[in-house]
């Protein structure tokens, strides 16, 4: 059988899955936007604005704290700022959140936000909450490149990068949501966050860790790295840089232990082999037993589910030394998915090959399914409503919103 030779092999997906970065669209009123900016930006602009050097200074470090700290959405709640220079920051600048089109609540108490940036592109966001912890499930691009077989995000078009200030804008408002300003180490029901929501964030490398930086800032939203895991398809040229520069905890969408396999499910295996993903995680800075890689593993019908795969996992995981974590996920089927969920029998047989391999390997129990808000199910509503509908919706919100 002849074989495409790697040097030439298309990159899977729609389009180059590293988009060109485009030119930020302006705002139809001419403000600009302040979040997503770092400390220094936040100055420079003030600066450009017309302030002096120390009056830049001063009112970035005050405006910083009342956007990250406290969450405030306009400047007329800044008291410590004159009353009489209100106005002249609301006639430059605007503390945004994306829009939202739709919120849903599951029965299991999960949510799901449809949001839409102001250039009409839409994409979704996912809160799930457990007894100890609240995990906010963020996206990273619109759309998603990288066509992974059982996932239905991945039937997208990748339309373009999310901004860092779109990243962190979920964020925010997640903790709008759930009224959990001013910001706070302890108490808070939105306790850790995953960068798994739509598209892959090491195509989105500078936005994501640029966000990031912002989440884990102190004097911020304060959320420890610790608290905050990374999802990757297997990127592995920028998984080093994730974590020199980022830091966050690493989960690995593996989902297969063969090429053959991996090829067909993880299209960008035939990119970034498993022996080379593997070799990218035990380097990975960071990581260690208290620090462990996750690797999430898809459990889909006679197609990966074998007790073969399952010892070939262990091995494989034993033979590079990893610190490992497996996450089974019960397949979360869309319509006209190619796959079947395997059986809860054969994914306790799974589950328990690994375990006696001395390797964690707890089942994921699906969360929001009934909102299409579970692992691979996220696919924008707005394809799935007109949009004029959407419109709709979100005009009859903005008017309930007075």
């Amino acid at each position: 059988m002849l074989t495409e030779p790697a040097a030439i092999m298309p990159i899977p997906g729609h389009i180059d899955p590293v988009p060109v970065p485009r030119v930020a669209v302006p705002r139809a009123d001419g403000r600009l936007d302040l979040i997503g900016m770092p400390r220094e930006q936040l100055r420079q602009v003030l600066a450009d604005a017309g302030l002096d050097a120390k009056a830049a200074k001063l009112r970035a470090k005050q405006i910083w704290h009342w956007i990250y700290n406290r969450g405030a959405t306009d400047f007329s709640v800044m008291t410590d700022i004159a009353k009489a220079q209100h106005p002249w920051l609301a006639e430059r600048f605007v503390i945004g959140r994306p829009q939202v089109v739709e919120a849903q609540v599951s029965s299991d108490g999960t949510r799901k936000w449809l949001l839409r940036s102001d250039d009409a592109q839409d994409y979704e966001m996912v809160f799930i909450p457990d007894a100890d912890r609240g995990t906010l499930c963020v996206s990273s691009q619109v759309g998603c490149t990288l066509n992974c077989r059982f996932c239905h995000t991945g039937t997208m078009r990748l339309v373009r990068n999310l901004t860092a200030g779109e990243i962190v804008g979920q964020v925010m408002l997640a903790r709008d949501a759930l009224g959990e300003w001013p910001s706070q180490p302890e108490g808070r029901m939105l306790t850790n966050i995953v960068m798994m929501g739509m598209g892959e964030p090491l195509y989105n490398f500078d936005a994501v860790r640029d966000a990031l930086k912002l989440v884990m800032d102190g004097d911020g939203l304060a959320l420890s790295k610790r608290r905050i895991t990374l999802s990757t398809s297997g990127v592995v040229p920028m998984m080093a840089r994730a974590g020199a520069e980022i830091g966050v905890n690493l989960a690995v969408s593996l989902h297969a232990v063969t090429k053959e396999v991996r090829d067909e499910i993880v299209p960008l295996n035939r990119k970034y082999g498993i022996e080379e993903l593997l070799q990218a995680c035990a380097d990975y800075p960071g990581a260690n037993n208290a620090r462990r890689i996750t690797f999430e593993y898809v459990m889909l019908k006679d197609k990966n589910d074998s007790d073969a795969e399952a010892y070939e996992l262990v091995r494989l995981l034993k033979q590079y030394k990893l610190p490992a974590k497996v996450n089974l996920i019960p397949f979360n089927p869309w319509p006209g998915a190619p796959y079947d969920t395997s059986t809860p029998d054969r994914v306790r047989r799974f589950s328990d090959i690994i375990f006696e391999g001395g390797i964690s390997a707890p089942v994921r129990t699906p969360r929001g399914r009934d909102i299409d808000a579970a692992c691979g199910q996220l696919k924008t509503a707005a394809e799935k409503k007109s949009r004029a509908e959407l419109d709709r919706l979100a005009e009859e919100k903005q008017a309930a919103l007075g």
